[in-house]
Parts: C-alpha cells; sequence; structure tokens
C-alpha cells in the first residue's frame, strides 16, 4: 500500500463509506491523511464525585456509580433520559435527549466516567448529553489530545480516527520531498512523523513541532508554485493599445457620491499599468465596504471604452449574478451601450451555448461570471482585462488559467482579507500592490456591542424596531443542526423558533452551506429583494450578496469565531446611508474570549483587528484565526504563523537561486510533490 492507493484498500472501508469519503475529495490513502484535524479534545482527569468540577469552559469527567438505573421519560417531541447522581446534599442531573437507549447501557451499582459540561439550571447542576466510558475505556484517553475533524453526512469521527489510525499503521507512506540542508536549518521534524503527531499527538510539545513542519510545507508550496511559475514567465509585452484615460475620470464625476482618496490612487496606478509597456499583474487589497467593486467596473468600462473584452469571476454565483444587475445598472445611469454578458455554472446547456455566442459576437463585451468562465467551452474575443473577486477563495492556477483565456491579458485581483503589506508581498509576490485603506465617506461606522445571552430578547425586539423602519437583519449561528458534541446555536431550530417568536409577523428565512445551490441563490436573492425581513444563516453568508437595506448583524456564539470571520461577517451590513448594528452574542466564560470580543467591540479596522487577535494567542491556539478558505492552506495562518511564513519564502528563494527549473537530482521529489500540491489546489476548487 502506498499514499496513491484506493481508500478502499483499507480495512473497513466499503463501496459506500469509500462514496462519502469522496464527497470530503478523499479519493486516496494520502488523500485521507492530509485531511488535518480542526480541533482537539483534551479529556480532562477524571475527579470522583461528587467534587469541584468547574472549569473555566465548563467541561470535566466525573467518575461515579449511579445508585438506579436512568428514567426516560416521553415529550410530544422526543423521549428525554434522565439520571440522578446523589451524594449527600450534591445532586447532579444528567440528561439525554433523543437516546432511549442510554437506559440499557448504565447498570446501578457500576462505576462510569461522564464527560460533558456542567452548568446551572436555577438551583439545579446538570450535565446535558454527556458521553459515557467505561473506567478501563476513559483511561487511555485521559489527559490525552483527541483529534476533531471537518465531517460529512455518512463519516463520523469515530471512523475518522479508525480509518487514519490503520492508514499510520502501514510503512512510511510518504517520501521526505524537502532537502535536508532546509529541515536542518529552520529546525523541521521528518514529514512522516509530522503525519502522526498531527493526528494523534503524544503531548502538547510534539503536536506543536508538527504543526510547524506542516505549516512550513504549505507555506513552502504555495509560494514555490507561484515562484516557479514566475522563473517560467518572463513579464509580458502589452499589447493592447488604451488610451483616452479622461474617459474613466469623467464617469468618475457623474457618480452620485465621490470615491476616496485611496479609491482614486488606485485607479490612477490601474490606469498607468494598463497604459505601460508591460501587462498589468496588480493585487486590490481592501477591507470590507472600502469600495473595490466600482473599481473594477470603472476598469471594464475603459477597457470597453477602447474596445476589447474584460471578465470578472465572483466567487459564488449570487454575488456573481449581482455584480452583472449591478454593472447593468450602471451603463444605464451613464447612457454606455456596452454589452454585459452573465456566464454561471445553472445556466442550461443551451443557455450556455447562447452566452458563448454571444461573447464571441461581442468584442468589446463586459463577462461577469463563477468559475465556469475558465472552462474548456468558455471562448473569449479579445479578452484584455481578468478580474478576480475575493481571490482567496481561488487558487494561483486558476488565476493563471484565466488569463491564458486572453492574450497575455491584464490581471487584477481584489481581495478583501487585511494582509499587511510585508506578508502580502510574499503571498502575491507576482503582483503589484494597492491598499484601499479609507471606507467611503456616507458609510456610517458600525456600532458594535458584545453581550451575554440575556440579551436576546432585546435583540429581538430591536430587530423588530428596523425591520418596521423597513430594514432587515441576519443572524449568523455557527451550527446547520442540532449537534449531540457541540453546544452551540444552529440555524434550522433558531430559524424555527424566530419564526414562532415573530408569530408570523415578520418574514424569517433560513441559509446554510447543505442547502443546494438553486436554493441558496433562491434564498439570497429573496433577501436582497426585501422578500425576507430576516436572514438566519450560517456563515455562508460570509462572501454574499450585497444589501444595503440590511443593518443588524446578530451573531450568536460569538466566541466560537475567529476575530477575522467576524469581521467579515459583520461586513455585511453597513453598506448603505442607515446606521449600521453588529451585536455579538458571547456565549464563553473565557476572559480571553471577552478580551478578543472587546477588540471587535471598539475597532471597525480589519488590519488593526487581525494584529490585535494575534497578541491575545499562544502556540496551542490554532484554529481560531484562520477563516474558511483563507488562500490554499489548511493549518497555516497568515498572522499566527507570520515568521513560518517568511522562513519559507527564504527558503524558496534560495533553491530556486541554485536551480531555478527544479532540474537537479536532488530536487525531483520537490518538483514532483509542487506540481501534486497545484494539482490537488484545482481538485479542491473544482468540488
Amino acid at each position: 500500500m502506498n499514499n496513491s492507493s484506493p481508500i478502499q484498500e483499507l480495512k473497513g472501508i466499503g463501496a459506500k463509506t469509500s462514496e462519502s469519503f469522496e464527497k470530503m475529495g478523499v479519493y486516496t490513502v494520502g488523500d485521507i491523511l492530509l485531511r488535518f484535524p480542526r480541533d482537539y479534545v483534551q479529556y480532562p482527569k477524571a475527579l470522583q464525585f461528587p467534587g469541584e468540577y468547574h472549569s473555566e469552559d465548563g467541561f470535566c469527567a466525573i467518575k461515579a456509580a449511579a445508585m438506579h438505573a436512568p428514567v426516560v421519560k416521553k415529550t410530544t417531541s422526543m423521549s428525554v433520559t434522565v439520571l440522578m447522581l446523589e451524594r449527600g446534599e450534591t445532586r447532579l442531573q444528567l440528561i439525554w435527549y433523543r437516546m432511549p437507549y442510554i437506559k440499557n447501557q448504565i447498570l446501578p451499582g457500576k462505576q462510569y466516567v461522564f464527560y460533558g459540561r456542567i452548568r446551572k439550571k436555577g438551583t439545579q447542576l446538570v450535565m446535558e448529553q454527556p458521553a459515557i466510558y467505561t473506567i478501563e475505556q476513559y483511561a487511555p484517553i485521559e489527559l490525552s489530545l483527541v483529534p476533531v475533524y471537518a465531517l460529512t453526512a455518512g463519516i463520523t469521527n469515530n471512523l475518522m480516527i479508525k480509518t487514519i489510525r490503520t492508514a499510520l499503521n502501514s510503512e512510511k507512506l510518504f517520501t521526505d520531498y524537502l532537502p535536508a540542508d532546509i529541515r536542518q536549518e529552520e529546525g523541521l521534524c521528518e514529514y512522516n512523523y509530522a503525519l502522526k503527531q498531527i493526528h494523534f499527538p503524544d503531548e502538547m510539545d510534539s503536536l506543536i513541532i508538527a504543526r510547524k513542519r506542516l505549516v512550513f510545507d504549505e507555506f513552502f508550496l504555495f509560494i514555490m508554485g507561484m515562484q516557479y511559475q514566475k522563473e517560467k514567465q518572463q513579464k509580458e509585452t502589452n499589447p493592447y493599445a488604451f488610451s483616452d484615460a479622461n474617459f474613466v475620470w469623467a464617469l468618475m464625476e457623474e457618480l452620485p457620491y465621490s470615491l476616496t482618496g485611496a479609491q482614486k490612487r488606485t485607479i490612477r496606478e490601474i490606469l498607468s499599468d494598463m497604459q505601460s509597456p508591460y501587462v498589468m499583474q496588480r493585487l486590490i487589497q481592501g477591507d470590507v465596504g472600502s469600495g473595490k467593486t466600482i473599481i473594477a467596473f470603472l476598469a471594464m468600462a475603459w477597457t470597453s471604452r477602447n474596445g476589447y473584452q474584460s471578465a470578472i469571476m465572483a466567487p459564488t454565483e449570487v454575488l456573481a449574478r449581482q455584480h452583472y444587475m449591478s454593472f447593468v445598472s450602471m451603463c444605464k445611469t451613464f447612457g454606455l451601450d456596452i454589452p454585459v454578458i452573465l456566464l454561471t455554472g445553472s445556466l442550461t446547456a443551451s443557455q450556455k451555448k447562447k452566452t458563448y455566442a454571444q461573447i464571441l459576437a461581442n468584442p468589446n463585451a463586459i463577462i461577469i461570471g463563477t468559475h465556469a468562465l475558465i472552462q474548456e467551452k468558455t471562448v473569449y474575443h479579445n479578452l484584455a482585462l481578468v478580474i478576480t473577486d475575493e481571490q482567496h477563495r481561488f487558487g494561483v492556477r486558476q488565476r493563471e488559467t484565466f488569463s491564458e483565456k486572453g492574450c497575455a491579458t491584464h490581471i487584477l485581483v481584489m481581495s478583501a482579507t487585511p494582509i499587511p503589506r510585508t506578508l502580502a508581498i510574499i503571498l502575491y509576490g507576482d503582483l503589484d500592490i494597492s491598499v484601499i485603506d479609507e471606507v467611503p465617506a456616507k458609510r456610517l461606522p458600525n456600532k458594535n456591542c458584545v453581550v451575554n445571552t440575556a440579551y436576546r430578547p432585546k435583540a429581538y425586539s430591536f430587530i423588530a424596531e428596523q425591520v418596521k423602519e423597513g430594514h432587515q437583519a441576519y443572524i449568523i449561528c455557527p451550527l446547520v443542526e442540532e449537534s449531540e458534541s457541540t453546544d452551540a446555536e444552529n440555524a434550522t431550530d433558531y430559524a424555527k423558533m424566530l419564526r414562532e417568536y415573530y408569530n408570523g409577523n415578520i418574514s424569517v428565512g433560513l441559509l446554510h452551506g447543505k442547502m443546494k445551490n438553486e436554493k441558496k441563490n433562491e434564498i439570497m436573492e429573496q433577501f436582497a429583494r426585501n422578500e425576507i425581513s430576516v436572514l438566519v444563516s450560517t456563515t455562508v453568508v460570509e462572501v454574499g450578496v450585497n444589501v444595503p437595506n440590511a443593518t443588524v448583524m446578530m451573531i450568536e456564539n460569538a466566541d466560537r469565531f475567529g476575530l477575522a470571520q467576524l469581521h467579515q461577517l459583520r461586513g455585511r451590513v453597513g453598506r448603505g446611508d442607515a446606521q449600521s448594528y453588529c451585536i455579538m452574542i458571547n456565549t464563553s466564560r473565557s476572559q480571553t474570549a471577552k478580551k478578543r470580543l472587546e477588540i471587535l467591540n471598539h475597532s471597525n479596522d480589519g488590519f488593526y483587528i487581525a494584529s490585535q487577535d494575534l497578541k491575545l494567542r499562544g502556540p496551542g491556539d490554532f484554529f481560531g484565526i484562520r477563516q474558511s478558505g483563507d488562500l490554499a492552506f489548511q493549518l497555516a495562518d497568515i498572522y499566527q504563523d507570520a515568521d513560518v511564513l517568511k522562513s519559507a519564502s527564504e527558503a524558496v528563494r534560495r533553491v530556486l537561486d541554485n536551480d531555478p527549473l527544479l532540474e537537479r537530482e536532488e530536487h525531483r521529489g520537490l518538483y514532483i510533490r509542487m506540481q501534486r500540491f497545484m494539482d490537488e489546489q484545482i481538485r479542491k476548487m473544482n468540488l
């Protein structure tokens, strides 16, 4: 068996389970080993009941023997299993929902370990949904770090653990591609050791060592792939004749608002690039709400004015449709006779055929779409400018494929991720960088508040007042549906509860990532048309449509999100002229969580937030900052791991200075691994 062997070669993986793994992008033994944990549970020392059980987050493990069997109570909607532990005056109620079989698992008089969160409800101590272990079962995991994986339907965390253990029991599955001199200089452990320790760490120190190696690899391969392509390609001569830059400035004068100084500076840089002897390769980096879209439109309108096509690729179909409607509206407002064409994956075959024909027939068209823009059947006529919106959701190779649809096209990349300039230069080494560090003057800064769960009734009343005034609201939940292992709000039940709370007087919608794309698009478009007043959603709205009418963002279990992601989420409001509000519900008793959320409470500056978040974190806090889809990384975080990023960049430079095309025998493994890494990114993006 090797890392390219099909996943079905592992013991216990049948056809049905294999299909479920494929939905996660896992096809081979190597794929499963590269699905790193998203978190770890550190099981505490089991304490004898009764005793002092409260830790900072409320989780604990207690040893106890039940005096009698659990009791199963029936309600109209579910069964509830209850076991009361009593010693003297101390009473602890254990509760399991929809798990009547628990009654037969617990034998009176036998000692068990119950693991869960203890809370006080009134005067009663309660542990809900506790995990049950025999003394023998708990012993091997006590004080250990147990991995927790991102899952899909049909795959449990226990199955992931079992499958990965089976794979790791084989001989070394990977050859360490990293040159020995780099490993020695950077103090990096061997690759197979890192894999074993990232999944099943012996202790925290070995986890830190393993993570450093794998983070280095992610940065190293990403930068290597980018720089290798750059070494192969000379700076390309600009084949396009752009003139009449005054056309852009004249359009700006017709806008109903004034652009910021940063926006005007960025436009000057773009105009200069597109008239220079070489093709443009530029990154526009601007915080949420800084006004990048109008810059894209002005660049595309100027491209059309000069007789060329331009195309912009959005990360979601909903956003692509909104760009389309916005650009059509602006063309009408400015009196511009420019064909605006929309191409998305959901179009029928006949609709796509018609759209392809329109693209070929209009050499000065503005073309808007999703990844369908880079598919083989899409052929352009005179494409001179390509723009990727929210670049961190596209791979380097995809950007390259997009640009190859034209002939030495100008490239403009737009990102809302607040990356410090020194790190952006490394991550986007093939691009010049423009930073929009001002927010349009007409936009009022968000009013923020961090509150506990007791504030919810006031929040619901406040949202109702905003809806009465004609505005809309988002409510974000961390989970799609109820989870036995995680005590947090879920969007499905929350939407149902809120509909009952408002008694049908306010339209409440539900949106989450498990919905089909067509349904998600339908919900978001209804919200954009104000047919839905309150949208209960998971973080799927992080990169969504622009709804200027939305003024309230309420985030449940805000302590469970990274600050960068919270900042992106609240960027969904405050896009119109009205005052906007962000209500963050903190459900943690941790002082660190409180300090982190206070950073957001007092600042709307994404760069400042990211830097302050980093200061509060230690080397063991691996998972809180990184937001989903951020660049191409699973483990690496550009803020927390900034020093490793710089080291990886320097190591890449040393290798390519000595062997620009990776032709030497000692770099053969590195060349193969780099190519595979880039192919993996394409496959992930296309899932």
